[in-house]
């Protein structure tokens, strides 16, 4: 009997035995279509769903794939009836299409009548399609190719959209030549497009629409500035700040052969649409008086790329927003598909299938992320605040525990253990996060700091000028601090997995000395603190990192060296 790293059990659920000397190869081999759920020291749990098969399926891998997979590295023999449901799931992808017709337009396609049948009997597609053409063809109105695919992924049968995109405005854009400066006062270029961000360019390309996954600091803008080369027309780029609207606009300037002069900014202080536009989710959700007023802007232009940054992020409006858009192709950018809301199949159906997914382990061991040490100190309550704590309502004992004061300390002492390093501390309680400001004599960006400033310290910070620096939740996306090497994460968004993936983020670009970066997650014993911290560990660990688990006791005022 093979001696395999993983059990994989009839109800979907995968065992994978962390230490086995192929623990790691089956875990690099399962994710692209098994979900982790529970992740602690020695067993990990994942387990197979429809929507993990079906985007499998889209970026390219085959029923036959995903069952040698889980015959190899299984332990036991894999349950039959589960292996021939793994194909059944993967074999509803794509029976549906949506096609262009030479004369009907925009058409519904079977490659199996009775499941064409299936869904035009549900009442959930009734006003959706129109009249039959044949036995396998039903012609869909334009305006509802995003609500149909909606429909179709929960009835269990999603469409392939093969229906194709409008061109969009022409406008020229190249990615500037590493080697050849654009201008004759202009230095060479020193860059160059790494191997996986064109694997993930052309995945999205054949695809036609979709998602694209990369690690934080991987350089997900440059894959948005391939895919806007590529496409080689105006485009709308959808930001989840001004900030990030900003780093955007720089990026796009140095790598590709746009000028400032083609480049708008649509955010709450500028209101500029031009052939390249940069607008922020917040500006797009903005309601007056009952009405989304700036929608406009969706069709100010002939648009022939949207790339969604930080896709894992969208407002509920943008889905909405997006279900009218499916006749421009569509980019997503994200270091993780997992969203606290649920609303995955959202994405699924209205930005695209995953078209390419690059585990965070793979970047690291290629040198373009760095490896990154991952830490919980845990924090024993004093009597009187465990009493507090214990008598607190329910609403208030998460806020109780993540502000416990005897953190202060703890993050005082982290921090003078890594006296040559660019360090955040990164919060999410204001009052909190102020004392630690104060306590650390450090810089405090919230979002009450004005752009200006922000754009200040964080350029103070890159530059040296400042070595730490207390932020708030708006430092979680699009925030590029290349030079910070530790985050100290004190508190965050309950059990949010895609937030702790994004701050560990902060500190993963590559150091010029190679040196490893630093994440700490300072957690109340024994609190629902902790058990959010498991919960926010998940993602992570299904990237194959291992949090050490430091007792804040065993740390003295001297500053222990916690590193490795």
């Amino acid at each position: 009997m093979p001696d395999g790293p993983l059990i994989v059990q009839s109800d979907k659920s995968l065992l994978l035995e962390v230490d086995h000397p192929r623990g790691d190869d089956a875990r690099r081999a399962i994710a692209p279509f098994a979900e982790l759920e529970r992740a602690p020291e020695h067993v990990h749990t994942y387990r197979l769903t429809s929507l993990g098969l079906w985007n499998a399926r889209a970026a390219g891998h085959d029923a036959e794939q995903v069952v040698n997979t889980l015959i190899e590295y299984s332990r036991y023999p894999v349950p039959h009836a589960l292996l021939i449901d793994v194909a059944e799931t993967m074999g509803r992808y794509g029976r549906l299409t949506l096609a262009t017709h030479p004369t009907h337009g925009l058409v519904l396609q079977a490659t199996d009548r009775a499941v064409l049948a299936e869904v035009l009997k549900s009442k959930r597609t009734a006003g959706l399609v129109g009249e039959r053409v044949d036995d396998e063809t039903v012609v869909v109105h334009p305006s509802e190719r995003g609500h149909l695919k909606q429909v179709l992924v929960k009835l269990g049968w999603p469409a392939e959209d093969l229906a194709g995109y409008v061109d969009g405005e022409k406008h020229a854009i190249e990615l500037a030549s590493p080697t050849h400066p654009r201008t004759p006062t202009e230095q060479p270029k020193t860059w160059e497009m790494r191997p996986y961000q064109a694997q993930a360019v052309d995945g999205f390309w054949h695809g036609g629409s979709g998602v694209v996954v990369l690690p934080c600091g991987a350089g997900k803008t440059i894959v948005g500035a391939a895919a806007m080369a590529k496409s080689g027309t105006t485009t709308l780029i959808l930001v989840t700040n001004t900030v990030s609207a900003r780093q955007w606009r720089d990026e796009l300037v140095r790598r590709t052969s746009l000028t400032e002069d083609e480049i708008g900014e649509y955010s709450g202080s500028r209101k500029e649409v031009k052939p390249v536009t940069i607008a922020t989710y917040q500006v797009l959700t903005t309601k007056r008086k009952g009405v989304y007023s700036h929608l406009e802007l969706l069709d100010a232009r002939d648009w022939g790329l949207i790339v969604y940054d930080e896709v894992h992020l969208l407002p509920a409006p943008i889905f909405r927003m997006t279900a009218d858009l499916q006749a421009r192709r569509r980019l997503g950018l994200t270091a993780t598909l997992v969203r606290e809301d649920g609303r995955e199949d959202e994405v699924f159906s209205l930005i695209g299938p995953k078209r390419y997914d690059a585990p965070w382990k793979d970047i690291e061991a290629q040198g373009y992320i760095a490896p990154a040490d991952c830490v919980e100190v845990r924090l024993t309550l004093p009597e009187h605040e465990r009493m507090t704590y214990a008598t607190a309502e329910p609403e208030d004992k998460y806020r109780l525990a993540a502000c416990a004061p005897g953190k202060n300390r703890v993050v005082e002492q982290i921090v003078s253990s890594h006296p040559d390093d660019q360090v955040l501390v990164i919060g999410q309680y204001l009052d909190q996060l102020q004392e630690l400001s104060e306590h650390l004599d450090a810089p405090l960006i919230t979002g009450a700091t004005t752009v200006r400033e922000r754009q200040r310290l964080f350029e103070a910070f890159r530059s040296g000028e400042i070595s730490r620096l207390v932020v708030s939740k708006v430092a979680n996306f699009s925030i590029d601090l290349p030079e910070a090497s530790v985050a100290v994460q004190v508190s965050g968004s309950f059990g949010s997995r895609q937030e702790e993936a994004q701050r560990l983020g902060r500190v993963m670009r590559p150091k010029a000395d190679g040196r490893t970066a630093h994440f700490y997650a300072v957690v109340a014993r024994d609190t629902v603190d902790q058990d959010f911290a498991a919960h926010r560990q998940r993602f992570l660990a299904e990237q194959g990192y291992a949090y050490r688990i430091v007792d804040a006791e065993e740390l003295d005022a001297s500053g222990t060296d916690l590193a490795l």
